[in-house]
């Protein structure tokens, strides 16, 4: 929530800031804000000393002037910033002073509109930009055109900043535009101006002769200074990645030009000379991949969560623990364990009853659950809250006999553990994955986060009986520190693949840590094309084949979907997940998913996500992912 007022703000300032740069020599030069509201924009400019020869007009209907001109006149540091040059109460002047004018007006009305500026003073020859701030969308399009066209048309020099919501059809918009559409908030924009580049042509076909956009990810990646960026990350504790990035990418900002003696492109700097972190990708193929509902939606509440975790512990049983979700009416830390049991060809969903010896279940989230034999698995770290410290190890002990589960009595039994391997432990956003070294197992834990480290780059091979971390050699050149990532067992070895790394930039690396003879060594795995940099999905290993799922990445033109790499040649493909047979959007972020090698299927457990913008939004129930075609054909 923060961080995206912020974003938002910082985009307008560099936008308004590099226009009265541009133009400082021009004697005089003018800004209007569009739909202004109670923006502080011209109180900021006017307290830095950069309006000396600026005047700044403000418009919004005329109830929103009269407040704000009184809320103004009530407080002295800022009547006295504006002054009072006279004119209030003539035509739509709500308050005027030397170099601020509020005018009431309709900006539907566009006729009414351009008599209240002329009234008001604003001058057509000179330097003019035009500020819309999630403005326009709640305009209808005919109305919202008219003015974009009307600007470039009696403006000799304008320029245009808009902010505004797009791609309103994925799963992450489709949860934006019910916000909206529950505030009785039309955004009209997006049906006919739903991307990039639609905007970009909507400005220069009405009269604009060059036009820039740019989504919040890339502006905050490349118009933020980076010792900016991280003064920002580290301001409070935090921890919705996810939401932080996927909002962003459904923002834009865009600035449009005409008429400037020189071109006008705040958006692209000199120093720009980056792409954009999101690549052209794997292979894109039209086979697509159909996604089920497992039908059991009203048995499956307790299903309805994110940054929880799953694991196959028995054939054709899944526990699922932790969690941030919808539980007995309440949206909170998971308090109850879950299991999916697959009988006669169905999922069907159980609560469990947990016995707890010393250990008080904590709700933990981000956590990893390793299971080690068939009726004992291992959880490690994760966290309640990202200010708190991770949380160390606790025992799972189920029955050892599959024919004693039973949706209605299936009995786990938590026994906390205090070993020295603890610091191995107190992270979160990690992996742990199963290996065998010189006839041991052992558990790799790599990567992940703390309450005091955003990113970790170490590793840990935990001893499996001992409960305590033994050294052993690893050579080559070491991966880059990373959370969010994934990790899966290959060839005795463990396949790391992307992450959200140090920058808080999704990575595209993919990392094998091979055993040698006697010790393990870093290898990077070679894909073409190049991976797209992701986050936050999970992945499964079928023969020579890595399976990502989902996850996060900054191209916001679309959503991942399943990404196959081919192990031997490296070659990269994606498969996009249909949708069309679920009634919900479907998300493919903070998920957990279970791979069953012998049907091919891929069950896809929560997901989603707590946006303080437009809710929490999670996945309804299990959803079942045929890979057949996919894992034959490829």
């Amino acid at each position: 929530f923060h961080r995206g007022y912020y974003v938002r703000a910082r985009a307008v300032d560099h936008c308004v800031q590099d226009f009265l740069l541009k133009t400082q020599s021009c004697a005089r030069t003018q800004i209007l804000s569009l739909g202004a509201g109670f923006d502080s924009l011209y109180f900021r400019l006017k307290d830095l000393g950069l309006l000396s020869r600026t005047v700044v007009y403000e418009v919004d209907f005329p109830n929103v002037a009269c407040q704000k001109a009184a809320l103004i006149k009530g407080i002295k540091e800022l009547s006295s910033l504006v002054g009072d040059a006279g004119g209030e109460g003539f035509g739509a002047i709500a308050l005027s002073g030397k170099d601020y004018k509020l005018l009431g007006v309709d900006l539907s009305e566009l006729s009414k509109l351009e008599k209240a500026l002329q009234e008001a003073g604003l001058d057509n020859e000179i330097p003019t930009l035009f500020l819309a701030e999630v403005v326009l969308t709640y305009m209808e399009n005919s109305r919202s055109d008219a003015l974009i066209q009307w600007a470039a048309e009696s403006f000799s020099q304008a320029c245009f900043v808009l902010y505004e919501q797009m791609h309103p059809e994925d799963p992450f918009g489709r949860v934006m535009q019910q916000h909206f559409s529950q505030l009785n908030s039309t955004l009209h924009s997006l049906a006919q101006y739903p991307d990039h580049e639609t905007q970009r042509r909507r400005f220069l076909q009405k009269g604009w002769s060059e036009c820039s956009v740019m989504d919040m990810n890339e502006f905050f990646t490349f118009c933020v200074p980076e010792d900016e960026r991280r003064r920002v990350q580290a301001l409070e504790p935090f921890d919705e990645y996810e939401e932080w990035h996927l909002k962003c990418s459904h923002y834009f900002v865009l600035t449009a030009a005409k008429g400037m003696k020189s071109s006008w492109t705040p958006l692209f700097p000199g120093s720009f000379c980056l792409a954009v972190p999101c690549g052209d990708g794997p292979v894109s193929v039209s086979e697509s991949i159909t996604a089920s509902a497992c039908g059991m939606r009203s048995e499956a509440a307790g299903l309805r969560c994110y940054g929880h975790h799953s694991a196959l512990i028995k054939p054709n049983v899944i526990l699922t623990t932790g969690g941030f979700g919808e539980e007995d009416g309440q949206h909170r830390r998971m308090k109850n364990f879950r299991v999916l049991i697959k009988h006669e060809g169905c999922w069907k969903a159980g609560r469990v009853k947990k016995e707890n010896c010393g250990k008080r279940w904590d709700g933990r989230l981000y956590h990893t659950v390793s299971c080690l034999s068939n009726s004992l698995a291992l959880m490690v770290g994760g966290r309640t809250s990202p200010s708190s410290a991770a949380l160390g190890m606790l025992w799972l002990k189920f029955p050892e006999s599959s024919t004693a589960l039973d949706l209605h009595g299936f009995t786990v039994e938590l026994v906390d553990l205090q070993t020295v391997a603890e610091p191995a432990a107190l992270r979160w956003r990690h992996s742990a994955t199963e290996v065998m070294f010189r006839g041991e197992k052992y558990l790799f834990i790599y990567g992940g986060r703390s309450a005091t480290q955003p990113v970790l780059g170490d590793w840990h091979f935990l001893h499996t009986e001992e409960l305590s971390c033994t050294v052993i050699p690893v050579e080559g050149p070491v991966p880059e520190g990373r959370h969010s990532h994934s990790a899966c067992t290959w060839r005795g070895g463990v396949l790391i693949a992307g992450g959200l790394g140090a920058a808080e930039q999704p990575l595209g690396s993919v990392f094998f840590l091979r055993k040698i003879e006697h010790a393990f060594q870093w290898q990077t795995v070679e894909t073409h094309p190049p991976l797209v940099p992701r986050y936050s999905h999970t992945a499964h290993v079928h023969e020579e084949k890595l399976l990502l799922v989902g996850g996060v990445w900054f191209r916001s033109s679309s959503v991942p979907g399943i990404t196959v790499i081919d192990l031997v040649t490296g070659l990269c493909t994606d498969y996009v997940i249909s949708v069309e047979h679920l009634e919900w959007p479907l998300m493919l972020h903070n998920h957990s998913s279970v791979f069953l090698p012998d049907e091919k299927e891929l069950l896809l457990i929560g997901g989603g996500g707590n946006c303080f913008s437009f809710g929490t939004h999670l996945n309804e129930e299990a959803v079942s992912l045929n890979l057949s075609n996919i894992l034959t054909s490829h």
